[in-house]
């Protein structure tokens, strides 16, 4: 499936009455990664098992508030992802090195 493909198919779940779509993809994606966070945390800290299929389900959750964002700012998911692509391939042309990351510091 393309991400676009996706976008499409999930809007069917956006309330009608949906008047502050950015407002709510953006603090939805920060809850959803919070979400990831706490699994992450429970299991390196305090002793649960990391279970991948809880991760899958919240990274998910939080890949159809990123579609909101996109919608909300009227862009394709596949055209943030090219451009994403297209940066890493600037920034990192033969692979990501720690020395060309330091050097960005700041940037």
């Amino acid at each position: 499936m393309q991400l676009s493909e996706y976008q499409e198919e999930s809007r069917r779940t956006v309330p009608d009455d949906m008047n502050d779509m950015l407002g709510m993809a953006i603090l939805g994606c920060c809850g959803e990664a919070g979400e990831l966070a706490e699994i992450i945390k429970k299991a390196r800290y305090q002793g649960h098992v990391l279970d991948i299929a809880d991760v899958a389900n919240e990274l998910g959750d939080l890949l159809w508030y990123v579609a909101r964002v996109a919608d909300a700012i009227y862009t394709d998911l596949d055209a943030v992802a090219d451009f994403n692509l297209m940066k890493l391939r600037q920034r990192y042309p033969d692979g990501f090195e720690v020395a060309k990351s330091v050097e960005r510091q700041g940037a």
